[in-house]
């Protein structure tokens, strides 16, 4: 999977890159303070989410790297979909990269298994990220934010969230032979009114306040099933 994106350097040169990923993995529960992520849990609980706490968190989910876009449309089967605000690392070879992206998610797949839900659909990257050697002195101020229908949906800063090197050592614990690329997302923090969300367009983003620069995308969603005459559609479970 080759990924066309530019990288933003604290002097504002911008420099476009192309990646091959090896592999692509999803984070959950990787918060500093372990019962920062219970709010979440428990968000997700009230759908009929179960989580795999006999399994330490961090919890890992494998993703496919081909399920990782730039796109500004992705397609869906029903309306109980939403995004996520995440964290993203790159690891290019040692180098390291941060941008931001939503682990949109299949909330009724999510029932019967998150790791077949976040196959689902893709994970929606932001295609500019920056060095995380230009933000290692002021890492904890920055913030990220989603919006669902131009609605509120999550405002948190980073330093909710386990420091990217933290997470990375945790990966490596877990995966002790990772491959030269790969992207880690680093999962979500509970939304504002502590209830999922659901709509049509999606944005996120990633504020810089120190450098005063900011990472943001949005992406609509279509529900391809509405296409077929609706007494004919296949169900999506029976």
């Amino acid at each position: 999977m080759t990924l066309r994106l530019e990288v933003e350097h604290a002097d504002g040169k911008i420099e476009n890159r192309e990646i091959a990923l090896d592999r692509m993995y999803n984070f959950g529960s990787a918060t500093r303070n372990p019962d920062d992520a219970i709010a979440h849990q428990e968000e997700v609980a009230k759908v009929g989410v179960g989580i795999a706490f006999d399994i330490p968190a961090p919890r890992v989910y494998p993703i496919s790297p081909h399920n990782v876009v730039t796109d500004d449309e992705i397609f869906i089967h029903n309306d109980q979909t939403s995004g996520e605000v995440e964290i993203v690392i790159l690891h290019d070879e040692g180098e390291l990269l941060i941008g931001v992206g939503s682990d949109h998610t299949d909330r009724l797949l999510e029932r019967t298994s998150i790791v077949w839900s976040k196959q689902a659909y893709p994970n929606v990257l932001a295609p500019r990220l920056w060095p995380l050697a230009d933000l290692r002195d002021h890492w904890d101020d920055l913030v990220m934010r989603s919006w669902a229908d131009d609605r509120p949906y999550q405002d948190v800063g980073v330093k909710t969230f386990m420091h990217p090197d933290d997470m990375l050592a945790k990966l490596a614990e877990r995966i002790p032979d990772l491959p030269p690329r790969y992207m880690l997302f680093s999962g979500t923090y509970v939304s504002v009114d502590k209830s999922l969300g659901f709509g049509g367009e999606w944005r996120f983003e990633m504020a810089d306040p120190t450098l005063g620069r900011t990472i943001s995308h949005t992406y609509r969603l279509t529900n391809i099933l509405e296409e077929i005459v609706e007494p004919l559609r296949v169900p999506l479970a029976r």
